[in-house]
């Protein structure tokens, strides 16, 4: 039998990649999971509880979204078929793209199958060659990307810096300007100056987009930071994901009725792609309603959160919301502290370079409204047994 020699030489260079993984403390490991509650599952047959779900507010396991995407099961099947440009959309996706932009305070909502295919699809449709998308030093890699696939000039400003950016934006530029933005950053945790943002935009006549996929479901009684702000209408674009706090899987972006309709026909991630799998928009739009008319769930997640937060006050976590990243620094020894809270039943996931910049890798702590006050009083106790978070 002939030995492929291309194969083999492959393998040899990514076996020693990895192995500098390793070594590095970066490698990544499989593990499997089975979740019996929102919170509560087996981790390679250890039962733990999970403080590392987006699972904002206990939706992907909650009997009325189970129920609702059943019922999308039984009606539609379980896969769209084709492009929604090719065999056309369910009613159930258009009622939830309703619902998603009245939800938002804005007139219109297009849903892609994921967040960050949303991302890929506006910033690339929105942008092109002779353009710039200039965005924030944290902002997450769908953003990147998004930029790179437009094959705009990519301008970055660091970190919530609005006069650094009113400096990159102050320079001669013949094209289109996007400035991109997260509103709630998913490894720090802390929000967006959108105020400044939004002036700062409207005075070198660019177009601000921020994407809401940490603060949907957990400011604005729900409805994000953007409306929080009372910035609906200021905001040009909005991108979103049904993936975290609502509990399901997919992602949207909404506007206005002009916006959607160019993204529905320009933005190469929705055009190409399948669209939403049924039972994802029937969960998707079932935890839509039921925040629309009861917020009690992001009450109690906000107790929950200023719980985990008042434990770890010493530790001067940043931020204020469910998000509450603790900076241990070296990757190893993040990875340490995560296997010694897996050890006492406590999923915490150690987050590590490129994620994050090198030197700051972390325990990012998840809280959500199902946990119970046991359950965070526990977590507080392991988490101060820790050397490094101690």
């Amino acid at each position: 039998m002939r030995t492929n020699s291309n194969a083999t030489a492959l393998d040899t260079q990514l076996a020693h990649a990895l192995d500098e993984r390793a070594a590095q403390g970066l490698l990544r490991t499989r593990r499997t999971v089975t979740w019996r509650s929102a919170v509560e599952c087996d981790v390679d047959g250890r039962a733990c509880v999970a403080f590392c779900s987006n699972d904002y507010l206990g939706f992907a396991h909650d009997p009325t979204t189970r129920a609702a995407a059943a019922e999308a099961l039984a009606t539609y099947g379980t896969g769209a078929g084709a492009s929604r440009l090719i065999s056309g959309e369910y009613p159930l996706v258009r009622e939830l793209e309703q619902r998603l932009a009245a939800f938002k305070q804005v007139a219109a909502a297009l849903v892609f199958p994921s967040g960050y295919m949303a991302n890929l699809g506006v910033i690339a449709a929105l942008a092109g060659a002779r353009d710039r998308v200039v965005i924030d030093r944290l902002a997450h890699a769908s953003i990147v990307d998004g930029a790179r696939l437009a094959r705009a000039r990519l301008c970055v400003f660091p970190h919530n810096d609005v006069a650094a950016l009113d400096h990159i934006l102050a320079q001669p530029h013949g094209g289109r300007t996007l400035v991109v933005t997260e509103s709630v950053f998913s490894m720090d945790g802390d929000c967006a100056p959108l105020e400044e943002l939004v002036e700062c935009c409207a005075a070198h006549a660019a177009t601000l987009v921020v994407d809401e996929a940490h603060a949907l479901g957990v400011y604005g009684g729900g409805r994000g930071l953007v409306v929080e702000r009372g910035l609906a209408a200021r905001v040009p674009v909005v991108v979103g994901t049904l993936s975290k706090a609502l509990g399901s899987q997919g992602g949207f972006a909404v506007g206005s009725h002009l916006l959607v309709e160019y993204l529905f026909n320009a933005a190469r991630a929705f055009v190409y792609t399948t669209g939403i799998m049924p039972a994802a928009a029937g969960a998707a739009l079932a935890a839509v309603r039921v925040l629309a008319h009861d917020s009690g769930r992001v009450t109690r997640l906000w107790r929950n959160t200023q719980q985990v937060r008042a434990g770890l006050v010493a530790a001067r976590v940043p931020g204020n919301g469910p998000i509450c990243p603790l900076i241990v620094g070296d990757a190893q020894a993040a990875v340490a502290a995560a296997t010694r809270l897996r050890d006492a039943g406590l999923l915490v996931p150690a987050v590590r370079p490129p994620t994050v910049p090198v030197g700051t890798a972390r325990l990012r702590i998840s809280v959500s409204a199902a946990h119970t006050e046991a359950q965070c009083a526990a977590l507080l106790r392991a988490l101060h047994s820790l050397p490094a978070t101690s």
